[in-house]
């Protein structure tokens, strides 16, 4: 059996078109990463998790020996060693049995290696000034308005249990409700419903000393009846109204919420939201129903595909980004049985959109072990699959000149932050990528 890094030489040299980077972040996201006791000790004075809507791990936090989940980073900056790296911004995904390892060199550096090889310099992101604040009520600012995409995102989960409940319903790579309950069971600070003021006091906060972030998120769980006497339409618009009449300009706004009616969009755009996300997940129509029980119970997958095009009336085409979840179309005992087979109806879906003009994003699957389909596919998707995924998502983008995504910062490899998957990585520009240089002067990495 070859070698785990020669069969990601053979991908990179495979896909040449791709940046190498790319390929190991994706490999990254779907793998999980393993740190050594001297690597935690050092990114536990950095920007830690904040787990700020699902557990993206690969094993619960009960199984987590060295307390990862109090000492991880949130994210890490792969940048120059032993492959010379361009700047390159991952999610962790924790995992002690990965075979990708950071560690700390004898002379202070953190590295990434696999199976003992050295890949690249590891830079940890610095915790920001208002991430040692807390809120009135003593809640510490990370549980209310934690950042990700290397602080460009202010990640607002107003609503982190999903009303998709059981196996009948609840999505089937997700682990929300799960991870709502394991951080719960851990005495972490982990509010279930964010009050609107909570929320405003947690920005102002942000407003006062943070000057990088441009865009925040208003997110959380399905709606399927009430939540404290509000439908899921009144009880999200509450939030970016509120934003806006305070805060007017000051970030893009986005939603990520179910697939709504026009009229019900009409009155987010009022409020101010700027960017909508009716993510679908999987393209595949037996697949949805099959893995997106509950949307396709109380919406319907023709629906809302349906109301996606109708959110591009309302937010114009570039400004509707529904997400999909990259690599469950895989997963067993459901899925297709090929990545030919994968890539051919994801592929259907992508075209279908962009030739709309809407540009769907995706999240590289993480196979969550409290999840039906993490369970029984603990490998997640090929790593084959998610490098075809990107070259086709790029020349289809490119095939219909559609710009990048806006919301989501600089892209191009070298500049991208978004840490969840590779697609802004492998937008072709002309801006040269981030050097060596941006380091700044931590031997154990720190970008600032």
């Amino acid at each position: 059996m070859a070698k785990r890094l020669e069969r990601v030489d053979g991908l990179i040299e495979e896909y040449s078109d791709l940046p190498l980077e790319a390929i190991f972040k994706e490999d990254l996201l779907r793998t999980g990463i393993a740190f050594s006791e001297k690597a935690l000790r050092v990114a536990a004075q950095f920007k830690s998790k904040a787990y700020f809507i699902f557990s993206f791990d690969l094993v619960p936090l009960a199984d987590m020996s060295k307390q990862e989940h109090l000492r991880a980073p949130e994210e890490i900056c792969l940048l120059g060693g032993a492959r010379n790296f361009r700047r390159t911004i991952v999610s962790v995904r924790v995992n002690p049995a990965s075979p990708y390892r950071i560690d700390v060199s004898d002379d202070g550096r953190a590295l990434l290696e696999l199976e003992g090889e050295e890949i690249t310099e590891v830079h940890f992101q610095p915790v920001p000034e208002f991430y040692q604040r807390t809120l009135s009520n003593g809640k510490p600012i990370t549980d209310i308005a934690p950042t990700i995409e290397w602080g460009y995102l202010v990640y607002l989960t107003v609503f982190r249990i999903c009303q998709y409940f059981g196996r009948e319903e609840e999505c089937q790579f997700c682990d929300i409700n799960e991870n709502y309950r394991q951080q719960k069971r851990s005495g972490r600070s982990y509010t279930g419903v964010k009050t609107v003021e909570e929320i405003l006091e947690a920005l102002e906060i942000v407003n006062e000393t943070d000057t990088v972030s441009r865009a925040y998120t208003i997110t959380g769980g399905s709606i399927t009846s009430r939540l404290n006497g509000q439908r899921e339409v009144d009880f999200y618009l509450q939030y970016p109204k509120a934003i806006e009449e305070r805060f007017p300009g000051r970030w893009i706004g986005k939603v990520v919420i179910q697939a709504l009616v026009k009229e019900e969009l009409l009155q987010f755009k009022d409020a101010g939201v700027q960017i909508y996300h009716p993510n679908y997940e999987v393209w595949d129509p037996a697949l949805f129903e099959i893995i997106c029980a509950g949307k396709n119970r109380y919406v319907g997958r023709d629906e809302w595909m349906r109301r996606i095009l109708d959110g591009a009336e309302v937010f114009g085409a570039s400004h509707v980004i529904p997400n999909f979840v990259a690599g469950i179309e895989t997963s067993q005992p459901h899925g297709f049985g090929t990545v030919d087979e994968a890539i051919a109806s994801t592929s259907e879906g992508l075209d279908f959109f962009m030739s709309h003009g809407i540009t769907p994003r995706f999240t590289t699957w993480c196979p969550e072990p409290l999840t039906v389909l993490g369970k029984l596919n603990p490998g997640g998707a090929p790593l084959e699959y998610h490098a075809r995924l990107l070259r086709v998502w790029r020349d289809t983008l490119e095939k219909y000149r559609l710009s990048p995504p806006p919301g989501y910062g600089e892209a191009g490899i070298g500049q991208a932050v978004f840490s969840v998957s590779s697609f802004m990585d492998v937008i072709r520009t002309d801006k040269p990528a981030s050097s060596i240089q941006e380091a700044g002067e931590s031997r154990v990495g720190r970008i600032s």
